[in-house]
């Protein structure tokens, strides 16, 4: 026979170890949150610098200030937030299901358009190599733009997939229809950043770092919930706190090891970026 007492001990360890956690997670949310920064926008420069290589030259500046992002990754990581938005006031938050094949497909095309256009632009970098046509800022976003639409799509969906015991059988992009609506929004959002207004710097500064924080939080959410044993068992978001808040110091303590070991390349290298 069991042990009624080892039974009763099991959840007061895993209690006690998301304990630990919790409380490790808020040490290194407060430490990011009150670190001094030597950037121009804070936090917000300190989050791009870890995933970024901010070259001026392929940046968009307003009033004088460079954009956190360079232009591609601005795009990308305000289509992720501009995916993870939409989807969320459509009410697809317990949505299971990636799109379908068709929809799939053109997803499959929007990030082999950004991979394209990042590959040509790489070869730039290299005089005597050839590539096939000079690239462009606003090319670089909107090609960023539709890679960060399949990206936040498919992160959102196996997000909610690992996260609800209690699911709908229901595709978060149903068809022809709801994409193009999506697009549509993108294509909005890239014509608000072409429009040059020095008014925009901080809302896309801050659209596009919160960008890049809800694509690790969200991928960090499904490996800290398959991690632990607890995928498919939130009934409300008050469960997924736990989860949430383990993915977010992840992904902060992320962006600073990352960050910090760049800094150190960057001086030992003497590099421009």
């Amino acid at each position: 026979m069991s042990d009624p007492s080892q039974a009763m001990l099991e959840p007061i360890t895993f209690n006690s170890r998301r304990g630990a956690l919790a409380a490790l997670s808020l040490l290194v949310v407060g430490f990011f949150l009150l670190s001094p920064t030597s950037f121009a926008l804070g936090k917000l420069d300190a989050v791009a610098f870890a995933v970024c290589h901010r070259i001026p030259a392929r940046s968009f500046f307003f009033g004088g200030q460079q954009l956190p992002l360079c232009a591609r990754c601005t795009g990308t990581f305000l289509g992720v937030l501009l995916t993870f938005v939409t989807l969320t006031l459509a009410g697809r938050t317990r949505a299971a299901r990636v799109p379908p094949p068709r929809v799939l497909a053109v997803l499959v095309v929007f990030t082999s358009l950004w991979a394209f256009d990042g590959l040509n632009s790489y070869l730039t970098l290299y005089p005597n190599v050839p590539h096939l046509y000079e690239p462009q800022n606003w090319l670089r976003l909107t090609t960023g733009m539709l890679h960060g639409l399949t990206l936040g799509t498919l992160v959102f969906a196996v997000f909610h997939f690992s996260l609800w015991r209690t699911s709908r059988s229901q595709a978060v992009i149903q068809g022809w229809g709801e994409l193009a609506g999506l697009t549509a929004l993108a294509a909005l959002l890239i014509g608000l950043v072409l429009s040059g207004g020095d008014y925009l710097l901080y809302p896309l500064a801050l659209g596009s770092a919160l960008g890049v924080l809800a694509m690790l939080t969200g991928a960090n959410t499904i490996i800290v919930l398959i991690a632990s044993r607890r995928e498919n068992t939130a009934h409300r978001w008050r469960d997924a706190a736990w989860p949430l808040l383990v993915a977010l110091a992840l992904s902060l303590t992320m962006i600073i090891v990352i960050g910090a070991g760049r800094a150190a390349l960057t001086t030992a290298l003497d590099l421009p970026f």
